[in-house]
């Protein structure tokens, strides 16, 4: 009986991936470059169920219903487009390659025309989750060939996680790399949240001197508020799981953050395209300072600072204050990768739906939380937002918070604590809501020493000056542009 797909990598992701399609009545095929994994794997967690072991690319190829569908879990660059290479001359017109793995959005923009120019298919897909996710219900993101959805929609709408009304937490994005771009800016809010819960633990641990159990209340009480969220609930369940010795687990683990690229991909993109992307872009730098740990603990030594304490505060008023920093942090982290989804969508003709792709985040995914209703909703009644922090329900609540936002940024900045990601979210938060910036100085600044020109607040947009500040400079302009 022919497989109706074919997956290649049987890592963590790949494997569940496949678990999951046959539990949905899927007969899947399965390859792996080691035959030994793809033995173990047919013989242990896949026996008695419908996958099928191939143990060459042609095997898997030839044993698939037409169009043949072939799914890639491998890791991103060269390893793709090799495989995809090794693929071209067992397939046909009409099948379908699928890259399933956190690819850079501008590599499957190039491999969707490079595939088609070969009369296939391909879709660059987002799936987000992780091991649980993969295996019980992820959030999918496809872009590339539309004329591919028809085939892959019933196997990703069925496998996807579901939303509390039932809708799939999966819908077709966009051509090109939309998928993958949908996908990596999910990962950019994801590294946002992450490091804004950090930030707060830091407060409670160093600032109020509480321990983990008294933060896992902390957290499994904000759970049930408007920052439930599936980061708030692991925070929780970390912050409360002992080592063997009966100890914290969490305080023996080396403050060094990893990273696999698609935050520093969307901090990029939104340099690219011009966007504020403020938070995340802190997110990022904080896991790259958490590297330097031998630079941080020389350095601990002898620099000098505040003694990293909250002194006077009221804990619960103070933990009151973190929440609302929290909260309103993330509304900022949001409404900035929303705010580079829009520009991105008019750049490269996506027509994105904002709406939709909250619904797809709803579930399944890493960001999944309540929240994420109420970003549907501002998109719902107002599908040309340019904004999340001009719709009424975000302004409102950022009213609410701020008082405590703000009270906290200042209290860590005086008690030495670093706050990366709270500061420039009310940073950005203050400059979006500055109608006369100091860029007018910036700009005479431009004009003098390079005669980058400048526009006039009493003329109309559009029009460029030059100034010959010393007397000596010419009216020569340099052509006025931005990157």
């Amino acid at each position: 009986m022919a497989s109706d797909i074919g997956l290649i990598g049987l890592a963590v992701m790949g494997e569940n991936l496949v678990m999951n399609m046959e539990s949905h009545g899927f007969t899947v095929s399965v390859y792996n470059r080691s035959t030994q994994k793809i033995r173990d794997f047919v013989d242990g967690r896949a026996k008695g169920k419908n996958i099928v072991g191939a143990y060459s690319l042609e095997e898997l190829v030839g044993g698939l219903k037409a169009p043949r569908k072939v799914m890639m879990m491998v890791k991103a660059g060269k390893a793709v487009d090799e495989l995809i290479e090794r693929l071209f001359p067992l397939l046909s017109s009409g099948d379908i390659l699928i890259d399933g793995g956190n690819a850079l959005f501008s590599d499957t923009a190039r491999r969707t025309a490079y595939v088609e120019s070969k009369g296939l298919l391909y879709i660059g897909t987002g799936v987000s989750g992780g091991e649980e996710g993969a295996l019980k219900g992820p959030s999918i993101m496809p872009g590339g060939s539309l004329a591919a959805w028809q085939s892959v929609k019933p196997v990703f709408q069925a496998i996807a996680a579901k939303a509390e009304d039932g809708a799939p937490c999966c819908e077709w994005i966009g051509s090109g790399g939309a998928g993958h771009f949908v996908k990596m800016v999910h990962n950019g809010i994801e590294y946002g949240d992450m490091q804004l819960i950090c930030e707060a633990y830091q407060l409670m641990r160093d600032g109020l001197g509480m321990n983990p159990d008294e933060m896992h209340e902390v957290f499994t009480v904000w759970n049930r508020s408007e920052l439930d969220s599936y980061l708030i609930e692991i925070t929780g369940d970390v912050l409360t799981y002992k080592d063997q010795d009966g100890q914290p687990l969490v305080d023996k683990i080396l403050d060094t953050a990893g990273q696999k690229g698609t935050g520093k991909w969307t901090a990029v993109s939104a340099m690219d395209e011009g966007i504020p992307l403020t938070l995340i872009g802190e997110a990022v730098f904080s896991r790259c300072l958490s590297a330097a740990k031998d630079e941080r603990t020389a350095a601990s030594k002898i620099l000098n600072g505040p003694n990293r304490r909250l002194e006077k505060a009221d804990r619960n008023s103070m933990i009151d204050s973190i929440r609302d920093a929290l909260f309103a942090s993330k509304i900022i982290s949001y409404a900035q990768g929303y705010a580079l989804l829009r520009a991105a969508s008019e750049e490269n003709d996506w027509n994105l739906k904002y709406g939709e792709i909250a619904t797809m985040w709803k579930g399944g995914c890493i960001i999944r939380s309540v929240f994420l209703s109420d970003i549907k909703n501002a998109f719902d009644q107002n599908p040309g937002l340019q904004n999340l922090l001009t719709d009424r329900y975000f302004r409102e609540k950022t009213d609410a918070t701020q008082h405590g936002w703000r009270k906290v940024c200042a209290a860590a900045i005086t008690a030495g604590i670093p706050l990366p990601a709270m500061t420039s979210a009310l940073a950005y938060y203050d400059g979006y809501r500055c109608e006369h910036l100091p860029a007018n100085l910036l700009q005479a600044q431009r004009d003098y020493f390079g005669a980058h020109t400048y526009e006039r607040t009493d003329a109309p947009r559009g029009t460029f000056f030059h100034t010959d500040w010393t007397g000596e400079g010419g009216k020569t302009a340099s052509s006025a542009y931005n990157v």
